[in-house]
């Protein structure tokens, strides 16, 4: 699927962009949505072999990455030469609006079905996280490839035989203008928006974790004294917070209910959850969008550790309610 204007582009053209939640921010209309109910923000995935580039570009709202499998350079800068940082497994980056970014898989997967490839976890605050600000570079390779972005923000594909329709123009190429309001951040500035999964503090005091084998992190947003979960590193304000959650073998939550949409990445190990009374097993990145008001139970009924991160509406979500 041909989702954004560089992905004909010598080195990302062997990428793969996933629309979870939300429509995301892709370019072609036939972008496939997997589900479309309004979270208050968006979930998408990127999947990549080792050398695979994501051009650089900015984004309207915030957009926090979790590097799932493979390790991950992101670059800071119109060009991409004004920092650069590199993630591991596990580890979360948060990279707010007005800053130039891209992204390059050093090293995939090494085990399973998709042999060498790695995988984000991205999420976009906003049910409309708006369009993506290429650099200027990317416009010209786009087109030597015969796409062309248009004012609307939708893809014209010449390859296909298509033309640019009499009356929508192609996107202007961003202007050095529009460059020189986005912020110059080194790689020193990079370390003060990524947490390191080492470096995540898991509490055994929160609402969540109060049960037997049971901790929690908060990686995105504020403090939420209701919960008893501490701030986060990354503790400005997002629309939106991310929290893990890890349950250790036979651990369990008790059933409650939420007042926000939950939606459940397994990070790590396999979550059986009980919802409604019906059973959902879970598996290493699958993704589960828990509706409002439900009753769920958690259970990691394997062997190894279960790490699951979760995302909820809003900056201070309302705590559980046990039941």
């Amino acid at each position: 699927m041909t989702a954004f204007i560089d992905t004909r582009s010598p080195g990302s053209d062997k990428k793969e962009n996933f629309t979870i939640i939300g429509p995301g921010v892709a370019e072609n209309a036939e972008q496939h949505v997997h589900i479309g109910i309004p979270h208050g923000f968006n979930i998408g995935g990127a999947r990549q072999p080792a050398g695979c580039l994501n051009s650089q570009h900015s984004h309207l709202t915030e957009e926090v990455f979790l590097v799932h499998t493979g390790s991950w350079d992101f670059m800071s800068g119109v060009e991409g030469k004004d920092g650069r940082i590199t993630l591991f497994a596990g580890d979360v980056i948060s990279i707010p609006t007005g800053i130039f970014r891209g992204f390059e898989c050093r090293e995939g997967l090494l085990k399973g079905e998709h042999k060498g490839l790695g995988y984000l976890h991205a999420v976009l605050g906003s049910d409309d996280p708006g369009r993506v600000l290429w650099a200027p570079a990317v416009f010209d390779l786009a087109k030597v490839y015969g796409l062309v972005l248009l004012e609307n923000g939708s893809l014209i594909d010449t390859n296909k035989g298509e033309t640019v329709p009499d009356n929508i123009s192609p996107m202007p190429v961003t202007s050095q203008q529009q460059i020189a309001e986005h912020r110059i951040v080194n790689s020193k500035d990079l370390v003060d928006i990524v947490l390191h999964k080492e470096d995540f503090f898991w509490q055994d005091d929160t609402l969540l974790s109060q049960f037997d084998g049971v901790q929690e992190a908060s990686l995105v947003g504020p403090a939420s004294s209701k919960e008893g979960v501490k701030a986060s590193k990354l503790s400005w304000t997002h629309g939106f917070v991310m929290r893990a959650v890890k349950l250790k073998s036979d651990a369990i939550i008790e059933a409650h209910t939420r007042a926000e949409e939950e939606v459940i990445f397994v990070h790590n190990g396999c979550l059986t959850i009980k919802i409604d009374g019906e059973v959902i097993v879970l598996n290493e990145g699958d993704n589960f969008s828990t509706p409002m008001g439900c009753t769920r139970y958690f259970e990691n009924k394997g062997k190894d550790d279960c790490i699951v991160y979760i995302t909820r509406r809003g900056d201070v979500p309302q705590a559980p309610t046990f039941v």
